[in-house]
């Protein structure tokens, strides 16, 4: 489980197509923090560390992206250069500082307008219609791996949804929602306990 609170942000320097995708993803990390079979966080998708290296404040590790996790993800995800939100799975007692977060990518959004309002940035992103009544106004939802609330939802005609956030300048500095422009797709997760009720509600009908 993660939190959505963003720790690092890395950048893949290599790519190697297997059975699965080997990705190696640079870091500010510890490498003696990084345990073998550790679950990280990578902009959202929860993968397990197979090899680490180099030194502290510059370190590297590799994870295999299965087929599955390629096709659910953002498609441009997985090349070289791009830049990662990082998270490392929650330790018993960790602070939970945003929500509780699966890292299991839902699905992908587009973003219609990314615009300065005073020091913030203001988002909207497009949901499609399949969870688009997953989000609500001040519910959770987490975007590219990071923990946010929805300040508006306007609801569209085809079934979709257009929900809006406030980035403040510490997140935008600290992730890569910062440099989100639109037409950029990211990667949704909706909150944990939308998809419980709606499941809870549908059994129901």
């Amino acid at each position: 489980m993660f939190t959505g609170i963003v720790t690092a942000v890395g950048t893949i320097d290599s790519v190697e197509d297997r059975a699965d995708r080997r990705v190696r993803i640079t870091c500010p990390f510890d490498p003696e923090a990084i345990d073998m079979g550790a679950s990280i966080a990578c902009s959202g998708v929860c993968l397990t560390v197979v090899e680490r290296g180099g030194n502290p404040g510059d370190a590297w590790f590799a994870v295999d992206v299965s087929g599955e996790t390629v096709s659910r993800s953002v498609p441009e995800m997985w090349q070289e250069g791009r830049r990662l939100n990082l998270e490392p799975a929650l330790r018993l007692g960790d602070e939970l500082g945003g929500h509780l977060v699966t890292g299991h990518v839902d699905t992908c959004g587009t973003v219609q307008m990314a615009r300065t309002e005073g020091g913030s940035t203001r988002l909207a992103i497009r949901a499609p219609a399949e969870y688009a009544a997953f989000i609500a106004p001040k519910g959770s939802i987490t975007v590219d791996g990071v923990s946010l609330t929805v300040n508006d939802v306007d609801d569209r005609a085809d079934g979709s949804c257009d929900f809006v956030l406030n980035i403040i300048p510490h997140t935008a500095e600290v992730t890569t929602l910062g440099s989100l422009t639109q037409g950029d797709s990211v990667n949704l997760e909706i909150d944990v306990l939308a998809r419980y009720l709606k499941r809870m509600q549908s059994l129901q009908n």
